[in-house]
Order: C-alpha cells, then sequence, then structure tokens
C-alpha cells in the first residue's frame, strides 16, 4: 500500500511518512471538520477504533504459503496470468487503484455508487472512508510485520504498476494486502449505506483488491487474507456507536447527493470495460 506503516513499532520509514501524508492530505474546509475527529497527528484523522479494539491479524490468519506448498503454486500461477495485463486498461485501472491520497480515493466506488463522493457534498460520508481506512489499514500490520512477506515484483523481477513506490513497498510486508482489506472494509460499509447497489459496489470492492494482483504487488493469498481482515474489522466496527452514527448520517447524504442529480467524475463506462478485462 501507500503503507500504513505508520503507526509500525519499527522507526519510521520513507512508506511510513508517505502513508502519514496519504491520510492528512485533504482540506479540513467544509463539511466535518477534522477538528471534530480524533485525530493521529495534526490533520490526520484517527480511525474509529482504539488499538485494542482492532483485529489482531496475526492471530486471525493463517501463515502465508510456504515457498513449496501448492498455496504457493497457486500465488505464482495467478500472478503470470495477471502479467498478460501489463500496458493494458485493466493495468491502467491498478494503477488508479493504487490511490490512497484523498480526495482522489474518495472517487473509487463511485461508479459503483452512481453518485460521487466529496468533502463538500458528502462530508460523513466522506470522513467515514477516510476513518475505516485507518481502521482496516492498521489491522493488516501484525501479521506484516511478523511475516515481512517478499512481494511479488520482488521475486519475479517484472515491472509493477507504480514503480515510484518501490522502495517504500519492498520494505512494507506483503501478507495480508493493507489496499485489499481497504477496499473490502469500504464495499461492506458501502453495500449498507447504499443496500440497493451493493452489488455493484461489492464487486468493485473485490476488483479494487484484485488490482493488487494486476499491478505485480501482491500474490493472490495477500488479497484474500485482505479482505478477511476487512471482514473482521467491519463486524468489529458495529459495534462503536460512532461509526453507527455516522453510516446513518451518510445514507441521508448520500440520498440528498442522488437528489441533487450530480453524476460520478470519473468515465464509468471505461472504468467498467477496464475491469471487465
Amino acid at each position: 500500500m501507500h503503507h500504513m506503516n505508520w503507526l509500525r513499532a519499527r522507526p519510521a520509514t520513507a512508506a511510513a511518512l508517505a502513508l502519514i501524508a496519504v491520510a492528512g492530505c485533504a482540506s479540513t474546509s467544509g463539511g466535518t471538520n477534522l477538528a471534530d475527529v480524533p485525530q493521529l497527528r495534526p490533520g490526520v484523522p484517527a480511525g474509529y477504533l482504539a488499538p485494542n479494539a482492532r483485529p489482531d491479524s496475526l492471530a486471525l490468519l493463517p501463515q502465508p504459503p510456504a515457498a513449496d506448498s501448492p498455496a504457493f503454486a497457486l500465488d505464482q500461477d495467478v500472478a503470470r496470468q495477471a502479467s498478460a495485463l501489463r500496458g493494458t486498461a485493466r493495468w491502467q485501472q491498478a494503477e488508479t487503484d493504487a490511490e490512497l491520497k484523498f480526495p482522489q480515493a474518495a472517487g473509487a466506488f463511485s461508479c459503483a455508487l452512481g453518485t460521487p463522493v466529496t468533502e463538500q457534498a458528502t462530508p460523513h460520508l466522506y470522513m467515514l472512508l477516510r476513518r475505516t481506512m485507518v481502521d482496516a489499514g492498521l489491522s493488516t500490520y501484525g501479521a506484516k510485520n511478523r511475516y515481512n512477506r517478499a512481494r511479488p515484483f520482488m521475486a519475479n523481477k517484472t515491472p509493477m504498476c507504480t514503480p515510484a513506490e518501490e522502495a517504500a513497498l519492498v520494505t512494507d510486508g506483503s501478507y495480508p494486502s493493507g489496499h485489499s482489506a481497504i477496499g473490502w472494509a469500504w464495499a461492506l460499509v458501502l453495500a449498507e449505506v447504499s443496500p440497493e447497489r451493493a452489488d455493484a459496489i461489492l464487486a468493485r470492492g473485490r476488483a479494487f483488491g484484485q488490482s493488487r494482483v494486476v499491478c505485480n504487488v501482491h500474490w493472490q493469498s495477500d488479497v484474500n487474507e485482505g479482505r478477511m481482515v476487512a471482514a473482521a474489522t467491519v463486524a468489529r466496527l458495529h459495534a462503536d456507536p460512532v461509526f453507527r452514527a455516522d453510516v446513518a448520517r451518510a445514507k441521508a447524504e448520500l440520498a440528498a447527493a442522488r437528489a441533487s442529480g450530480a453524476g460520478p467524475a470519473r468515465d464509468c463506462q471505461a472504468e467498467s470495460l477496464a475491469l471487465a478485462q
């Protein structure tokens, strides 16, 4: 990911500093102000969950596939198949899906929702995405730090879709996938906010994770277990009254946004064609 290792116990790395920038780059003007929510540091919203309330990925997940296992042979086979997409529209979509900076990341599900997600028009929904990103992303780090699994591009010596991130990714464990955890958590939450579009939202969440395989930065098993961490995180979030209240507010915002007739800023036809590859 742009890596959630900014709260790891280890000393700060380039990846850690980059993720702090990702989490903090949205403005505080209009809508739900950052002053209204807990912050990890000035300008960086905290998740809903305290550290001891997040799922423990190390306890939750099995060890990553061993090098001589059928499971790793499957990982390698899926990676080889995905390599055929290099340079295609699906590859470009994977590059877009790698972006976790706000406000850009807020648009990832706008086509599936049929409505733009912006700080101005849907401030509670916008902050809901920012805060759940932190909860899901940080929940992956127990296993990430323990196993420090090497990523596909390190093993197969072939390009990834975001070469500028190579130095950060090399030091950030591959298992489980933080991006996939974030994308699936967003999908589960958004399917609750907009149940009438749940199928499209969940399909988009699945594709968001698969983009990490297409990008050559995660093995399929990383992505699969990232979704497991996401499901555990969202289940725990439902015990949090602030989260539940924000979901209710986001539903009302989304209904108002749809009533206004505003459409997604993205080219949804192009996105659909790319994801179908």
